[in-house]
């Protein structure tokens, strides 16, 4: 087996496993804990750090406000428009708006959906997604929507042309995930929108699994609606929304009257967390000084976009030697792992596997990995529809554990260490 850092990028250059790790304060702090539990939330950069406390310490002020302080604050909040803008390929910055969370822009764009229904009023969803992006859509059956699952199939996978017999001239919008965050499996969004235009409908992605693993561009996707949670992003506790302009502007949302009828602001009710904000903007310039510090020299091509597409593209293919020894490491302890489970489809998922131990509960397995330093997690993963299609329990569910770039094949060998113990006294 190689050694993290010895795997090369697509790039050439070999991916900087040390120089990463050292980048995240929280890794040493203690040595021998090791975070599994990346879906639930990731750890933050020292910059991250830096620009909140910078933010509190000399900036702790009100938007908008005609001192200096204040116009500091404007000036970071468009900072971090055009970094998340161009983080995902977005046409314009004034498409990024911030907020709380994920959830609460899923249910934002559903509300306001759900004042402008009429013949198209089928909504599309999946039983593939957390149950975030799917609730949100049911709550409009009150205001005459009709919800149709896409179903995924037996090996944990969405298919779109699956999608051709649900969409008709009735579909108003389909709403899927970009990479599940239960089992890993990645969707061809580009394929889903392609189906989803040539009906009329529209499409809802939430990205917020997929977001740390590699690269978003939504003008590649052709999606109509982005959400992530930037805290599964290197970044503090909060969201943001991406959406066609057009459509974001037409939206009939809530806003005091003082806030013009334009996206962003529209978007944003209130005031959000602004020192998260400045965090999300650093972990978007950690991510571009990783991939200038990847792209070839030769390129000619050296804008924040390219080298943000550069790191997406390394880390991508790093976690693909994540997946193959985690997938190693669980086939040899004979668990059943839900999803794309086959080392050749390893480019289908991303490094998040749900899996259970004949006989062992899944609350028994995440107590031996803490006894062990081993930070993983248990349960339904706020996704009763996909408990139910694997005949799970939601009293019980599955195991999870889910990596990230930071982590390594070490960190790999000790959980597989742990979990053949487990299973040898069994």
């Amino acid at each position: 087996m190689s050694r993290p850092h010895e795997l090369s990028s697509e790039k050439g250059a070999a991916f900087p496993i040390d120089t990463v790790r050292r980048s995240f304060p929280a890794l040493a702090r203690p040595a021998s804990f090791t975070f599994f539990d990346n879906a639930a939330g990731a750890q933050v950069p020292q910059g991250v750090l830096d620009a909140v406390c910078s933010h509190l310490l000399d900036r702790n002020v009100q938007r908008g406000g005609r001192y200096a302080k204040s116009m500091e604050v404007d000036a970071m909040i468009a900072r971090a428009r055009a970094s998340v803008a161009a983080l995902i390929n977005a046409r314009d910055p004034n498409e990024i708006a911030f907020g709380m969370n994920a959830t609460s822009f899923i249910r934002l764009v559903s509300l306001a959906i759900g004042h402008t229904l009429g013949e198209r009023n089928e909504f599309i969803v999946t039983d593939l997604d957390h149950d975030a992006n799917i609730a949100t859509w049911f709550a409009l059956e009150k205001h005459g929507a009709k919800v149709i699952f896409w179903r995924m199939r037996a090996d944990g996978r969405l298919y779109p042309e699956d999608l051709d017999p649900l969409l008709s001239p009735r579909t108003r919008l389909v709403a899927c995930t970009l990479a599940s965050h239960a089992l890993g499996s990645i969707v061809d969004i580009r394929a889903v929108a392609e189906r989803a235009h040539r009906a009329g409908a529209e499409v809802f992605v939430d990205s917020v699994h997929y977001c740390p693993h590699g690269s978003i561009d939504v003008q590649t996707l052709d999606c109509d609606y982005l959400v992530c949670s930037a805290y599964k992003a290197f970044a503090p506790h909060m969201g943001f929304l991406w959406g066609r302009y057009e459509l974001l502007k037409s939206l009939p949302t809530f806003r005091e009257d003082f806030i013009p009828n334009e996206p962003p602001g529209k978007i944003e009710a209130g005031t959000f967390i602004y020192e998260n904000v400045a965090g999300l903007e650093a972990a978007v310039a950690y991510l571009e000084t990783l991939g200038e510090s990847l792209l070839d020299a030769a390129s000619t091509d050296r804008s924040r976009r390219a080298k943000l597409a550069c790191a997406m593209e390394a880390i991508r293919k790093y976690e693909q030697s994540l997946s193959l020894a985690m997938l190693a490491a669980l086939h040899d302890c004979g668990a059943h792992v839900y999803g794309v489970g086959d080392s050749n489809a390893v480019r289908e998922r991303v490094p998040t596997f749900c899996f259970n131990l004949k006989g062992i509960a899944p609350s028994r397995v995440t107590e031996v990995m803490q006894r062990a330093e081993i930070g993983i997690r248990d349960g339904h993963m706020y996704a009763p529809r996909l408990m139910q299609r694997l005949g799970l329990s939601m009293d019980t569910g599955a195991v999870r554990a889910s990596l990230v770039h930071y982590n390594t094949l070490a960190e790999i060998e000790r959980f597989a260490h742990v979990l053949r113990n487990l299973t040898a006294r069994t």
